[in-house]
């Protein structure tokens, strides 16, 4: 008899049609991982039903196997968020206890009645945590943070080895956590931008450390499967559903794409218009566009022209062979050097300079060089010819999405996503640049093509309810989240004030919707508008300098209760306009610096100070 065949004990007709139906659709590691589950709620409900009897006899030692288990996240771009769900599935899924919070909404008294916990951490720039972290950081980093010698705790660091400080937000929660008095669970796993396997792997060894004792095997079976599962948040989903995500994106067809600026400005900025009809994707006003850019094949045929490879030349892969020349278009970053890529070189060429800039006390000669080199210039100033294609996508970091601020709201725009975008381009080495995302949308698309996208969240960035005022200050392409907001608000009728406070170098070239600004000003969806054109004048004016130029009105409009915005630049215009809104309490308020940091912080626990800056 097969098992097909086989009802199994206890199931009726129906329950047996249901399982066989299943059978059939799943794959062999979904199978797997199904089992898990199931071994998980088996163990869960004797446990369960161990424990109520113990309820009602003498007292027994099994509750003290009951702990909880809390993951914290921080996310900027969404793939701390999407593990740490992907970790409370299968978490649940084995029995366990947890609970999953975002760090910028956790009640940090909470952190002293903690158990078991598990942190999923993204590090922004040259180290600091998301934005969304920064109270959650500042309370564990200091002193009213508690000893938590009763709590044990493992970190998943995501992180960018292009920047020197590396998944240093995760490793400051790892280091603090023991500082305290905590236990390591499991060692802290760094990854790098292509964290997918070593987060699996994370997985797997910690959730079975936090199960109880008496579902430890059926654990370890379920965190096994799910460690060779694609990690998704709908990973527990046995059954395949039509979505479009980072891993599945929709092709999308370009409506529109043109230039914005004008004749004669010393920047590209485009807007573009793409079609989401059937997609079935969802978004609001502060949500971003990732865009899965190709590489130009102009480059790609230069790096194996230098390297004397050619494109049909075959790479393995987990998915099997395939050409070197489509995975160095699609799969891999092959402009922007990395120091992953320094160190692979070095050891490929044995090249005595390279082997020098990777010492420890060269940070700073390391750093200039990679600035003045992208890959083609490093693989044609230190040559290895016939170089295995193997040994040259070791060093190369798979190539990423491209985040943009989405500059339209459904509302006004149905089943559309606009976008505003600034070429990325210059001239190195005497040879023009551009950037990879921007480039292939200003030179290598049109109407009629198609870009695969999908929609990435950002619950941080939101409108407050309409009938409150809002101060919405960016400069260049920050002002795209913007223009989604006033759309939303005509749309909804919001009565809300609201201010937009715009900057960029020209006014006759780079006033980016000049004429939707002034209607907006017209029928009074936007009350007010100042801008900053910093090129137009001997000194240079931003936006920052308004601010402070019109700071009683700006004090004013926030007692009333507006909320403010900031997006654009996080290296300049994001501490520069922090700077002049604290210099607003100052000078508004007659509070001290410290009380006007502490004023800004408190906004932004209140949601009511929100920066969307890159």
């Amino acid at each position: 008899m097969t098992l097909t065949e086989f009802p199994g004990p206890g199931l009726s007709e129906e329950q047996w049609g249901l399982i066989r139906a299943l059978a059939v659709s799943l794959s062999p590691e979904q199978m797997l991982w199904v089992s898990g589950y199931f071994a998980g709620h088996d163990d869960g409900a004797r446990r369960r039903t161990a424990l109520a009897g113990a309820a009602s006899g003498p007292p027994a030692s099994a509750s003290s196997d009951v702990r909880t288990l809390t993951i914290l996240y921080a996310s900027e771009t969404g793939n701390s968020e999407t593990l740490a769900k992907d970790v409370a599935a299968q978490a649940k899924a084995m029995g366990i206890v947890v609970q999953l919070a975002d760090m910028a909404d956790y009640k940090t008294r909470r952190l002293k009645d903690e158990q078991d916990l598990l942190l999923i951490s993204s590090t922004h720039g040259e180290g600091d945590p998301p934005q969304g972290a920064a109270d959650f950081f500042e309370f564990i980093e200091g002193r009213k943070a508690p000893r938590l010698e009763h709590l044990r705790f493992s970190v998943l660091a995501l992180g960018d080895s292009t920047y020197e400080r590396y998944c240093e937000a995760g490793r400051r929660l790892d280091r603090r956590l023991e500082d305290l008095g905590a236990r390591r669970l499991h060692p802290r796993t760094d990854c790098d931008v292509d964290y997918e396997e070593p987060a699996a792997a994370w997985i797997a060894a910690v959730l079975p450390l936090c199960a109880p004792d008496t579902l430890q095997g059926a654990g370890r079976a379920t965190a096994a499967a799910s460690a060779e599962f694609e990690l998704s948040p709908r990973l527990g989903a046995p059954v395949a559903v039509v979505s479009h995500d980072k891993r599945n994106p929709f092709q999308a067809a370009i409506l529109d794409n043109f230039v914005l600026t004008g004749r004669g400005s010393s920047k590209e900025t485009r807007h573009v218009e793409l079609s989401l009809a059937g997609s079935g994707l969802n978004y609001a006003p502060g949500d971003a566009l990732g865009l899965q850019a190709r590489n130009d094949p102009a480059v790609v045929e230069a790096l194996l022209d230098a390297l004397k490879l050619t494109a049909s030349a075959t790479l393995p892969g987990k998915a099997g062979p395939r050409s070197l020349g489509e995975a160095l278009e699609a799969d891999y970053e092959v402009t922007v050097a990395t120091p992953r890529f320094l160190q692979q070189w070095a050891d490929v060429t044995d090249a005595g300079e390279l082997k020098g800039l990777l010492a420890e006390d060269r940070l700073d000669a390391r750093n200039e060089f990679l600035r003045g080199h992208q890959v083609i210039d490093i693989v044609r100033a230190f040559p290895a010819p016939g170089v295995a294609p193997a040994a040259l996508t070791a060093g190369l970091r798979p190539l990423q999405p491209r985040l943009y601020s989405i500059a339209s709201s459904p509302l006004a725009v149905d089943d559309e996503a606009h976008l505003t975008v600034s070429t990325v381009h210059f001239t190195l080495h005497g040879t023009p640049r551009f950037g990879v995302a921007s480039g292939q949308l200003a030179h290598r698309l049109g109407a009629e093509d198609t870009l695969p996208v999908y929609v990435q969240t950002n619950p941080h960035f939101r409108l407050p309810e309409p009938e409150r005022p809002i101060i919405l200050i960016g400069a260049g392409t920050g002002v795209a989240p913007y223009r989604a907001f006033l759309q939303h608000r005509e749309a909804e009728g919001a009565t809300g004030r609201s201010w937009l406070l715009f900057g960029e170098r020209n006014f006759r070239t780079d006033f980016l919707y000049q004429t939707e600004w002034q209607a907006w000003l017209r029928d009074k969806t936007l009350t007010r508008m100042d801008v900053a054109f910093s090129r137009d004048a001997a000194q240079k004016y931003y936006v920052q300098h308004r601010l402070v130029e019109h700071a009683a009105e700006v004090h004013a409009w926030i007692e009333d209760g507006a909320s403010v915005y900031v997006c654009g630049d996080a290296a300049r215009l994001a501490p520069d306009v922090h700077d002049a809104l604290a210099s607003v309490f100052v000078s508004q308020a007659g509070l001290t610096r410290e009380e006007a940091e502490d004023r800004l912080r408190a906004m932004a626990r209140d949601h009511r100070y929100q920066r969307d800056v890159y």
